[in-house]
């Protein structure tokens, strides 16, 4: 059987989150996956596990302490192989906007006055603020604006910003209103040309698929663990050549021990253990579809996201499909996924109701979702969006099945 005849079990999916068979939540359509998954049981596993066990100071000696310590290497050797990285080119923190802070504090000492960053207005301002704040070292901000016919980010736009004196590039790979999938690959080319450094943010597009960070040839890329599947965490990657020459934002004695230096008071114990369900979750995903075990984590990787993708376009067209024939309702962004092009999060708002209004009316339907800017408050404010209303999305991932977009489609027809 060939991949292209293989579709994602959607019932073997969903067996393996506790959260579908709660009471809670369990009659409920998930939307809201774009700001934080549910997890599956192999995470609850491993950090109930670590917090009954071995929850104590890790690396000591005795077996308790050494099987902690032992943990989280592992969870970090692991989540390095699935994302194509070295294990100290890798480091867990508490957020995105807290990894980016401390990257931009790190990377100030690279620049002098004169020097230009270049950010997006697509983004969520996690990427945008860190190095807009560099403006007070002098350092010119240039934005790259998307455009508001097709809301897109175009490479064209950029070459034109690009100058002697750009020295960083800061862009999503995928932005959580627009959902389109930016070519990171082709921009750090472009970029690496002028010896710029570039900065991808992978919040919206690691749910969807985990990258290779050594294929799209970025510099530094980050996405929030408690959206793909995980704890509230969040990774950042960075080269090594660049990592082992940024100054120290840690303990003083921790200098040289690059990726520490830029993760102060270093990762969450439990948490980062947990992440190693993760690995097992996916592992057991690529188990049940396919019988060639000999591959390797990234090999298995790249077949698990073509699962996914594939079957993310069917539950998320038909709700494009249908949004963007609303004369009412207006859909940001492309109105088909084709190729992965872009993730299934959905946004839009309308010309007669306030997006809080149509969150409530769908939340009366059982769709979890909300208003909101969902912090690209940037984006919105480009559109003529109020940012206080914000828009309605509906953001999906791979555990969401046909029923729940049945569900929304027959919500919407009530709005």
């Amino acid at each position: 059987m060939t991949l292209e005849n293989i579709k994602l079990d959607i019932d073997y999916v969903r067996s393996q989150f506790p959260a579908f068979k709660d009471p809670l939540s369990k009659d409920w359509s998930f939307f809201e996956n774009a700001g934080g998954s549910y997890v599956p049981k192999n995470v609850i596993d491993k950090l109930t596990e670590f917090m009954i066990k071995t929850k104590v100071q890790p690396y000591a000696e005795y077996p308790m302490s050494k099987i902690a310590g032992e943990n989280m290497d592992r969870a970090t050797e692991l989540f390095a192989k699935m994302i194509n990285a070295k294990n100290n080119e890798i480091l867990i923190g508490g957020s995105t906007s807290i990894n980016l802070y401390v990257l931009s504090n790190a990377l100030k000492g690279h620049l002098v006055k004169g020097d230009e960053v270049i950010v997006t207005n697509q983004d969520h301002e996690a990427n945008i603020s860190p190095w807009r704040r560099l403006k007070k070292n002098g350092v010119n901000i240039i934005e790259w604006k998307f455009n508001l016919n097709d809301h897109e980010l175009k490479i064209s736009d950029l070459e034109k910003l690009i100058s002697s004196k750009t020295k960083i590039i800061a862009v999503t790979h995928c932005s959580n209103i627009v959902g389109s999938v930016n070519n990171l690959k082709k921009i750090s080319k472009l970029a690496h040309k002028k010896n710029i450094i570039v900065i991808g943010d992978g919040v919206s597009y690691a749910p969807h698929g985990f990258p290779d960070v050594k294929d799209l040839g970025v510099d530094f890329y980050t996405f929030s663990l408690y959206k793909t599947y995980g704890p509230h965490l969040a990774l950042l990657y960075g080269k090594e050549e660049i990592l082992k020459n940024l100054p120290n934002q840690n303990h003083e004695f921790l200098d040289g021990q690059h990726p520490y230096t830029i993760n102060p008071g270093g990762p969450n114990h439990e948490e980062l253990v947990s992440l190693i369900g993760i690995y097992e979750y996916f592992e057991n995903l690529y188990n049940h579809h396919f019988k060639n075990t000999n591959l390797s984590t990234l090999e298995k990787i790249k077949k698990i996201n073509n699962l996914i993708s594939n079957h993310e376009e069917i539950i998320a067209n038909p709700i494009l499909k249908y949004l963007d024939k609303r004369e009412d309702l207006n859909l940001i962004g492309k109105k088909k996924i084709e190729n992965k092009n872009r993730a299934p999060t959905i946004s839009f708002y309308s010309n007669n109701k306030s997006s809080k209004e149509i969150s409530k009316t769908l939340n009366k339907y059982k769709i979890a979702t909300r208003n909101d800017n969902f912090y690209a408050w940037r984006c919105l404010k480009y559109l003529g969006i109020d940012t206080n209303d914000g828009v309605v999305r509906l953001s999906m991932t791979h555990y969401n099945n046909l029923s729940d977009t049945e569900n929304v489609l027959t919500a919407l027809e009530k709005v």
